[in-house]
């Protein structure tokens, strides 16, 4: 048996969805990821097969991708209040409260929703973020981390 970490790689995250195609779009447009190779959306009019199963995006450095599995029926968390916990969440992070606040624009126009807003942290905590519901219901995180550049 190895106990050597370096064997082993992360591949990707992936995300159940209803509507595959629907939630890929929403990730692309947020993250600016690419499409897998012969994952694109087919052209207009014509059957997405691909998107009736499994769709793969990479950032374009190739530091990280998320995939997409159609399944027939999902249950949104309740979160964080009821007795469905989240499970899974991604966190992405901004550089400043502004970006925080024009993230948001972006993210209430391509079809997520607010879920919680920390964007005025208490004096007890200087952290300040927001927690977000995919279209498909999956909970993400947008989180202020000052950067020095």
């Amino acid at each position: 048996m190895t106990t050597d970490p370096r064997r082993l790689r992360l591949v990707q995250t992936v995300l159940d969805s209803t509507d595959a195609r629907r939630l890929a779009e929403f990730y692309r447009s947020l993250l600016g990821l690419r499409y897998a190779e012969g994952d694109e959306p087919p052209p207009a009019g014509q059957p997405d097969e691909r998107g009736r199963d499994w769709l793969v995006l990479r950032a374009p450095d190739g530091d990280h991708q998320l995939a997409f599995q159609q399944v027939p029926r999902l249950r949104r968390p309740d979160w964080p209040d009821g007795p469905v916990p989240q499970q899974l969440h991604l966190d992405m992070s901004v550089g400043s409260p502004q970006e925080l606040r024009d993230q948001h624009e972006r993210v209430i126009a391509l079809g997520g929703s607010l879920l919680s807003d920390r964007d005025r942290p208490d004096p007890d905590d200087e952290e300040r973020f927001r927690v977000y519901w995919d279209p498909e219901g999956h909970p993400f995180c947008i989180f202020v981390t000052e950067r020095n550049e």
